[in-house]
């Protein structure tokens, strides 16, 4: 395919230095799909960036059709803060990128960055946004309930955990509170732009199997969308299950202790003993952490110190 990289000036600090960044385009040679292709949206995830990186090198050498549009650094600010969200001085207002999409050329400083690269999202045919989940979770994509272009494009993807996301009316309190509407995916899924989020895991370093899933399943994303040529490669043994269901959280600030016997993709039972929280200082027990229902636990907290609400578990409950 053919390659070419542009810079693009996503806003300005108030000093006047430009926050910029690199957009890739590959084309094929004949007509065919756009996707957008993104990953650092919160610069600490960096995995997805380098999943880009070497997607380009193949597809210096691919044979498709269409055009691919990747953006390796979506948010340059966070990446160099090495943050999930950019320093209050910044934007107070929108410190999360991704609660803020299709953004406004007229807004806070992340709403004029995401308003820059939906130039380039919005007139895609599918969105494929990069993320990393950290090392708390299970490699998974993500993809909006009751989308079936975007289910099959998760399908395609891969990895071991497909999850689907109840948005707006039909979603939990926690939908409004969070500004999930503003997620790039939501915001492309309501344009009628088949979207999917894959959480790679890991954060802050380069993890060589997260990675390998992330380039397997860009590839296959990119040939089941018709814009490179060859066949869907194996890529885990995709379960569907819902997201956003089976959290379990802290009753109390505390440390909190894992349970040894389990780790991330376990199937559990409702019931299970997961984890213990205590107080540091007293050994008081606070809470036994327990799973809430069956299903499969795809994030279990390793960093041990937490407060109280902190989300101590995830379990995905399955489904047809």
């Amino acid at each position: 395919m053919d390659h070419t990289a542009d810079r693009l000036t996503l806003a300005r600090l108030p000093s006047g230095v430009e926050i910029a960044t690199t957009i890739h385009t590959y084309e094929g040679a004949a007509d065919g799909p756009t996707v957008y292709v993104q990953a650092a949206q919160h610069g600490q995830e960096i995995n997805g960036t380098e999943t880009l990186r070497r997607v380009h090198d193949r597809l210096l050498d691919a044979e498709g059709a269409g055009r691919i549009v990747a953006v390796p650094v979506a948010d340059p600010l966070t990446f160099d803060h090495v943050s999930y969200t950019t320093p209050e001085q910044f934007d107070s207002v929108n410190p999360n990128m991704n609660r803020v999409w299709p953004g406004d050329p007229d807004g806070t400083l992340h709403q004029r960055m995401a308003a820059a690269l939906w130039e380039y999202a919005g007139d895609a045919d599918a969105i494929v946004d990069l993320h990393t989940g950290g090392p708390n979770y299970l490699t998974h994509v993500v993809f909006m309930e009751g989308d079936e272009e975007s289910r099959a494009l998760a399908e395609a993807f891969g990895t071991d955990l497909l999850l689907s996301e109840e948005a707006g009316e039909d979603a939990d309190a926690e939908w409004a509170a969070r500004d999930f509407g503003g997620k790039l995916r939501v915001a492309a899924t309501d344009e009628g732009i088949p979207s999917i989020t894959p959480e790679l895991a890991h954060n802050k370093q380069i993890v060589e199997d997260a990675v390998e899933r992330g380039v397997v399943g860009t590839l296959n994303a990119f040939r089941h969308l018709g814009v490179l040529d060859g066949a869907i490669e194996e890529n885990g043994d995709p379960t569907l299950a819902r997201n956003h269901l089976g959290r379990v959280t802290a009753d109390d600030s505390g440390l909190f202790r894992a349970s040894p016997d389990h780790a991330v993709g376990d199937e559990v039972e409702e019931g299970e003993h997961l984890g213990t929280l205590y107080d540091p200082a007293s050994y008081e027990v606070l809470q036994e952490a327990r799973a809430d229902r069956d299903g499969i636990l795809y994030s279990l907290a390793q960093e041990a110190t937490v407060a109280g609400g902190d989300t101590l578990l995830n379990v995905a409950w399955r489904r047809e």
